[in-house]
């Protein structure tokens, strides 16, 4: 099973060892930029601000960001290793307790099979294939476990034995002054049991290294910073135990003509200055392949962007598609001919001031200043 989450740091724009006054400076520059007091109406300025503030939520707490860094985003989902809803990682400071105090304030028993480790896959893809999402494979070297001893760790025809130092428990008690401490057992390492005859592939690990190939579905809308979480693909654990995930993290490689923020797409279209003095339409590629109509107005200058519905990126995980922003560059000829200039030659002997009224504005705003 996968899920497409979003990497906290990479919300904020910030790397993962930044410090607290850096992520602090970040999330304000960005909760400005998004609020939703300067951007009214704006959906998706909404959704940028609530994410961002989610995320700083989460990173300005140490003890959250901890169990972020180490759990992801199921540190903070119900079951998840975070414990509660809250977020709080009450399995971390469980730890914490029984490296420095043994199990005098948790109760005893035989260690928790540890889990395998969380593996991460730098992923790059076009924004063509983000537009359309893909399904590829890819292969990784990862522990797994080992086919000959199925994960037991013990050589084929024989099994792990009961710890005759903890009896099984996977730990052991001390007296420390007037208190007595439970730490994890120094002969079998907390798993109460120890392998006489280990296997010779995994040397009693119970797991090996080798090549995998998996399956990736990619969905419509992925942007730089989604992340897809392919459960129970990370390393396998030691002697059977649960194994760890895998995430792809998503990177879109920056394109020739379109620029991308969020859902929007946006590009920058040159026209001739009769183009824009008499107005028109022009026909443009989109990124699915698709012809999109941009109609220009008469009078048109360098720098005005027009807007078409619907033609932008896909909504992650949702329906529609953002904007298309085309952003208007009037090229001003450089290779006349002669005909060409004698037409232009007239017009300008029959230009009266009121074709250009921003450029006569402005003169006369020069004479009134100056005593004409």
């Amino acid at each position: 099973m996968s899920t497409t989450e979003t990497d906290l740091y990479e919300l904020l724009e910030v790397s993962r060892d930044a410090d607290g006054a850096t992520i602090k400076s970040a999330y304000r520059k960005l909760a400005m930029k998004h609020h939703p007091d300067r951007n009214p109406g704006c959906t998706e300025s909404e959704g940028k601000f609530k994410a961002v503030s989610a995320a700083y939520e989460v990173l300005k707490d140490p003890q959250k960001r901890a169990a972020y860094d180490r759990y992801g985003h199921a540190a903070f989902q119900q079951g998840g290793p975070g414990g509660g809803p809250g977020g709080a990682d009450f399995g971390d400071l469980g730890d914490i307790f029984e490296t420095i105090f043994g199990s005098a304030f948790g109760g005893g028993g035989r260690a928790r099979p540890r889990r395998g480790a969380d593996l991460r896959y730098d992923m790059q893809i076009d924004l063509e294939e983000a537009f359309h999402g893909k399904s590829t494979e890819i292969e990784i070297e990862v522990s797994q476990n080992c086919e000959t001893c199925h994960g037991s760790g013990a050589t084929p025809g024989t099994r792990a034995r009961t710890c005759n130092l903890c009896h099984g428990q996977g730990s052991v008690r001390a007296k420390q002054g007037f208190f007595v401490v439970e730490r994890p057992c120094p002969n079998c390492h907390g798993s109460g049991e120890v392998i006489s005859s280990p296997c010779r592939d995994c040397r009693g690990e119970g797991r090996i290294d080798k090549a995998q190939a998996l399956e990736v579905d990619i969905p419509p809308g992925v942007d730089t910073g989604t992340r897809n979480r392919l459960s129970g693909k990370g390393e396998a654990g030691p002697r059977g135990a649960p194994p760890g995930d895998l995430y792809i993290f998503i990177h879109v490689k920056p394109h020739d003509i379109f620029q991308r923020e969020g859902t929007t797409l946006a590009t920058r279209v040159p026209i001739s200055f009769t183009a824009a003095a008499l107005g028109g339409s022009i026909d443009i590629p989109n990124i699915d392949g698709e012809e999109v109509t941009i109609e220009i107005p008469a009078g048109i200058q360098s720098g005005k962007q027009l807007r078409q519905r619907g033609a932008g990126m896909p909504v992650l995980q949702g329906r529609g598609r953002g904007d298309l922003v085309v952003e208007i560059a009037v090229e001003t000829p450089t290779r006349l001919s002669k005909e060409q200039r004698a037409l232009l030659e007239q017009f300008r002997e029959l230009e009266t001031g009121d074709e250009c009224p921003e450029s006569r504005g402005f003169f006369d705003k020069l004479k009134d200043a100056f005593g004409g």
